[in-house]
């Protein structure tokens, strides 16, 4: 079975992740999936193939004869795709593309323009996954759960080609940020690993942003309107106020590459309480401490002009940038530059404009960088993925494994 033949099986699986949810997996829509990745993992030879309680998905290929003291690699994906775009019902659309921009929906006028996406002037003669406009694809990241599984297939199919142990790993909740918070790294049993959670295929992705989040409380003083002056405070309006103390142009909308930003997440409010939700972020270090810090200064410059207490702000850091552990196992990024261009591709080396189980994994212990699965425009309606790039994925998982195989610990 092709990659793309997989994706179009598991975009079938509605499996967005809840962030107010305290079970793991956070839905149970998820855990469907897993069931299904291991009855077909088991169908297809994957050894000691397991989804634990907590929904994460782990198999294994065993080494090939003359390959057992080669390091043992991880390949891993995640299940879930964001919860705010619709993941029901999906209509996946193959388009021969030859340039131009693409009508996805001629009932809704919906089109995926190039004046909008200019990366599409780029893919002209590859074939094209897309939605209908009224959902996400769900490429984020089931393009890496099919490339995996497809790779494993092949090596299996094909004892000719030598590598040694592969681990394969399936994780819930990725994007509400709990990927892998209960990642088993004893049962995984890898040396290094790779995420396939990356954009086009080719991308080779060892930094990430360091991450925190602010939770803002704004207790205002409710009073009728008819007998306000001098009396009220509008819980809504001064939410609005704090928002306006940040730097405008630091808005995700307004950065690129390694400019930091703040992002509202959510929000709501009455005139008695308002609640603003940021997640704050920046490749460096002492620049995301700068951000947390003016969020706490903003505060405070709320609560002179209103009186102390008008404001609460609760903040945390998230995960770190996970190129200070990568840095120390080149090797990984060698190899998979190595991998890529024996496909006839240039490796391209950007900074995660976010975080990846593999920046979490990391630090846990298991260097971890992530790669291209040939999928664009992920967390929207207008997300694809290319069917060339999802194979040439398959074919660098390949490499990837017999270059470890190649070498010993």
């Amino acid at each position: 079975m092709k990659a793309y033949e997989r994706l179009l099986k598991y975009v079938q699986y509605p499996t967005a992740s809840d962030e107010n949810s305290e079970t793991c997996p956070s839905t149970s829509e998820q855990r469907i999936l897993g069931m299904a990745l291991c009855d077909e993992m088991k169908e297809m030879g994957i050894s000691n193939v397991v989804i634990d309680d907590n929904g994460y998905v782990y198999g294994e290929i065993p080494a090939s004869s003359g390959c057992e003291n080669a390091p043992v690699i991880g390949f891993i994906a995640h299940m879930d795709v964001v919860a705010e775009v619709p993941c029901v019902n999906i209509k996946p659309q193959i388009v021969d593309y030859q340039g131009g921009d693409v009508l996805l929906n001629e009932e809704q006028n919906i089109w995926l323009s190039c004046k909008d996406f200019p990366e599409m002037n780029e893919l002209a003669g590859q074939h094209l996954i897309v939605t209908d406009g009224t959902t996400l694809l769900g490429a984020d990241d089931k393009n890496g759960v099919a490339e995996i599984l497809t790779a494993a297939e092949e090596l299996l199919a094909n004892p000719e080609i030598k590598h040694g142990k592969i681990m394969i790993g399936f994780t819930p909740d990725e994007e509400i940020g709990r990927g892998a918070n209960r990642f088993d790294l004893e049962r995984f049993g890898a040396d290094y690993a790779y995420t396939l959670d990356g954009g086009a295929f080719g991308e080779v992705e060892c930094e990430t942003f360091n991450a925190a989040h602010a939770h803002i409380v704004i207790n205002g003083v409710s009073v009728h309107p008819g007998s306000a002056k001098d009396k009220m405070i509008n819980a809504s309006i001064v939410a609005m106020e704090f928002n306006s103390l940040l730097p405008a142009v630091e808005r995700p909308e307004h950065t690129e590459k390694y400019e930091g930003f703040y992002h509202i997440t959510g929000m709501k409010g009455t005139c008695d309480n308002a609640e603003i939700y940021y997640i704050i972020r920046d490749h460096d270090a002492d620049k995301l401490a700068y951000r947390v810090e003016y969020i706490k200064r903003a505060a405070d410059e709320i609560n002179r002009r209103y009186g102390e207490g008008t404001v609460v702000a609760e903040t945390g850091f998230d995960y770190k940038n996970m190129s200070v552990i990568i840095k120390d196992h080149w090797h990984l990024i060698e190899n998979a530059e190595k991998a890529i261009r024996a496909l006839g591709t240039e490796p391209v080396t950007n900074p995660v404009r976010g975080g990846t189980d593999g920046c979490v994994l990391s630090f846990m212990g298991l260097p971890c960088p992530n790669l291209g699965t040939g999928g664009y425009n992920f967390h929207g309606k207008f997300e694809f993925a290319s069917i060339e790039q999802m194979d040439k994925a398959v074919e660098m998982i390949k490499n990837i494994a017999v270059i470890y195989g190649e070498q010993t610990k």
